[in-house]
């Protein structure tokens, strides 16, 4: 029995209780009389809260039972790539929902354009780890230093503009933190693209190799690959 039709059960059982002691009383009771009539309202009320206290005793019940099977799935379906790797995906999940939070908070759309594009290039960052794991070093240097700044910036913007108000220091503080952003993009970028370094090499590598077998093998043609 699905989860839906257990709980809509339970729901209904008080009803059905309700109507089967007015049947039975009907059956066994001259329901014309008062003392009949009250019997039965007492008897079918208790029995419906009777029921309805059992089916809701139940339910807790399974929902206690289901929970931990339910815990240790999702416990099970979290996956592990080593003692280097988990610490840079659980710190770049923190930084990217402080990210979007503050997203949420700031109103400006430009201001909410370049945080979505920092996290967009922090999330490459960190899954890379997994890709590359000689990139880490690089990866932990980043984290370390710059996305710490970056978010602490972005607070400091979001608390500035929570205020409503406009002053000269508000303003200036507030502009130099947006050109700020624009100068953390392309850091970020280029970050993403450093660590591509030793794929490019090998990919070159790979290359030279394959225009020298074809080569010796008379089977290149006029040209080689383009490198």
């Amino acid at each position: 029995m699905s989860k839906r039709s257990s709980k809509k059960r339970r729901d209904v059982l008080p009803y059905y209780s309700f109507a089967g002691v007015w049947l039975l009383c009907a059956c066994i009771l001259p329901l014309y009389r008062v003392w009949a009539m009250l019997l039965t309202v007492a008897l079918s009320g208790a029995c419906a809260y009777f029921v309805s206290r059992r089916a809701e005793k139940a339910g807790k019940e399974e929902a206690a039972s289901k929970k931990p099977a339910e815990s240790k799935k999702a416990a099970e379906e979290k996956k592990s790539y080593g003692p280097e790797i988990d610490p840079i995906l659980e710190e770049g999940a923190r930084a990217l929902g402080e990210m979007a939070r503050i997203y949420s908070s700031v109103q400006d759309k430009e201001v909410r354009r370049k945080i979505n594009e920092l996290m967009r290039i922090t999330d490459k960052i960190t899954q890379d780890a997994i890709a590359d794991p000689s990139d880490i070093p690089q990866i932990k240097k980043f984290m370390n230093y710059y996305l710490p700044t970056t978010i602490k910036l972005l607070n400091a913007y979001d608390r500035m503009s929570a205020q409503g108000i406009e002053g000269e220091n508000l303003d200036r503080s507030m502009n130099n933190i947006n050109e700020m952003l624009d100068q953390a993009i392309v850091a970020y970028k280029k970050r993403l693209d450093s660590l591509f370094e030793n794929q490019a090499l090998d990919i070159e590598t790979d290359i030279e190799v394959m225009n020298r077998m074809l080569a010796r093998e008379g089977l290149t043609g006029e040209k080689d690959f383009d490198l």
